[in-house]
């Protein structure tokens, strides 16, 4: 039996009405759980997937772990023109796989799109960084003596990515990690099961046209049994993880056990800033999106909106005028600008988070309710609320955003590090004191600090992650590479003598 009409396009991206979800040397199969990919904004199904079971799991491990000893050895430049002919790969669907995203995630296509559009991106960035791999040359206190940095890859390199951000997580690691000179093992979130793999077929693909392992990229659709497997697995020494704070945990604490090394992207708590010289108009659309966009699902979603009593009111009446103009619905259907949230859970957890929000003194100042349909809308909802609350410490996934006055820079800065995550923040200012105070020392204490624009938004170039219970992770740009790697310092003798053994006989 095919496909309904509207999803026939998944057809030209792999994907059937029933799937293998183990991509195993080479071979796509699956013998564990049969689980339904379902659209959320109708909760139908849209196709199954068979999952990954134990015994793939250790089937596909075992072949990527070899196929990384192959990979390793090639060029740093020669594994860049294999990502570069991935990002290749994904132009040529861009627009099919933007709109798969979209579906399966709840995302609005232009999102979907551009998720897409930034792996392709962090490709291009790999290719660069294939031929800037460099080590140090340091200077030798000894005669005859230099010291060098040597670089080399890890191995095999795990990724387990959320349901939010699918394919751009995926790239942030493996386009880095694969240049590094590691082999890479994936596990895509549970509910998005298609778009795992749809991503894992192209690059099959490319990896299958140059002669190479079909291994050196392995992935399985699964849920926390593959996840826990591949964090207590030993052949795997950097283990990527984005997720909530509370699994983030416990995957540190098995990996740590066996010595290996975490890279950590967990919850956000992110807070807009704006002061009474801000530019109101630019700040409360920056707002507007960064509370909204993903149904508030981003790991960067601006989920604290910190005013300035002197234009308080001003501030919230322009915001709630702009959130009547919010159009809800089908995130495929042009104009839409809030989707569904991802799951019937998520749709739960808005329930039982507004009643919570309630009881702590919030005031609903527009939305808090869900919307009556086959899907999981909600509607954009804004919060005024006492900077104390015990919830808003805490991260709801949604688009609620809490309302919060403030008398100075001093008390803004405070509420903005009060919070367990450190994710990002922004400041909206004109003052240049301000600015470089925000950004030094006694400023933001986020990982990513941000002038004049929104919470979200985070560029490729850059190192992105944060502080405390965010993890301390850093992917995609600037140095994150240096995480997929391991460090030598090497001390070389070209001389024929040792200085500290001058004077002492060892005979002829």
């Amino acid at each position: 039996m095919g496909f309904a009409k509207e999803y026939e396009f998944l057809t030209e991206i792999g994907i059937e009405p029933r799937n293998s979800g183990a991509f195993v040397n080479g071979v796509w199969k699956g013998s564990g759980s049969v689980v339904s990919s379902v659209n959320p904004a109708n909760n139908k199904t849209i196709a199954e997937v068979v999952e990954a079971s134990s015994q793939d799991y250790e089937e596909g491990i075992k072949a990527c772990y070899e196929a990384s000893k192959i990979w390793m050895q090639l060029p740093a430049p020669k594994r860049g023109e294999i990502v570069r002919q991935i990002g290749d790969a994904l132009r040529t669907k861009l627009q099919y796989l933007g709109r798969l995203l979209s579906l399966e995630m709840g995302k609005i296509l232009p999102e979907g799109i551009g998720e897409v559009q930034e792996v392709i991106d962090m490709c291009d960035f790999a290719v660069g960084l294939s031929r800037q791999l460099n080590g140090s040359v340091i200077p030798s206190e000894r005669p005859n003596h230099m010291m060098l940095e040597m670089w080399n890859p890890l191995g095999v390199v795990g990724v387990i990515t959320a349901f939010n951000f699918p394919c751009a997580v995926l790239g942030w690691n493996a386009c880095i990690a694969l240049v590094c000179g590691n082999a890479v093992v994936w596990k895509g979130a549970p509910t998005t099961p298609l778009i795992t793999i749809a991503m894992t077929k192209l690059v099959a693909e490319v990896l299958e046209k140059n002669s190479l392992p079909t291994a050196i990229f392995t992935s399985f659709c699964g849920g926390a049994e593959i996840g826990q497997a591949i964090s207590k697995d030993t052949r795997i020494p950097l283990v990527s993880f984005t997720g909530s704070s509370k699994v983030g945990q416990m995957v540190q604490q098995t990996v740590s056990e066996r010595f290996g090394k975490c890279l950590l992207e967990l919850s956000g708590n992110n807070a807009l800033i704006v002061m009474d010289d801000a530019d109101i108009q630019l700040a409360v659309r920056s707002v507007l999106f960064a509370a909204v966009g993903t149904a508030g699902q981003r790991c960067t979603t601006c989920r604290r909106l910190l005013v300035h009593e002197k234009i308080y009111d001003s501030v919230v009446d322009k915001l709630l005028e702009a959130y009547k103009q919010v159009k809800v619905g089908d995130p495929l259907e042009n104009g839409t600008l809030l989707g569904p949230l991802h799951t019937k859970a998520s749709r739960e957890n808005f329930e039982k988070g507004i009643k919570v929000i309630k009881s702590q003194g919030g005031k609903i100042l527009t939305g808090g309710s869900v919307i009556e349909s086959e899907g999981n809308f909600v509607q954009p909802t804004i919060v005024e609320i006492s900077p104390s609350a015990d919830v808003v410490k805490e991260e709801l996934f949604g688009p609620v955003l809490y309302v919060l006055k403030f008398k100075d820079f001093k008390e803004a800065v405070e509420i903005n590090n009060s919070v367990p995550q450190g994710l990002s923040s922004s400041i909206f200012t004109r003052s240049h004191e301000l600015i470089f105070k925000w950004i030094g020392p006694q400023g933001s204490d986020c990982g990513i600090v941000n002038v004049n624009i929104p919470t979200n938004g985070a560029e490729i170039g850059g190192a992105f992650g944060g502080e405390k219970g965010t993890g301390g992770g850093r992917e995609a740009g600037s140095d994150s590479w240096k995480q997929y790697m391991r460090r030598s310092t090497c001390t070389i003798n070209y001389g024929s003598e040792l200085p500290l053994a001058q004077g002492i006989s060892f005979g002829n």
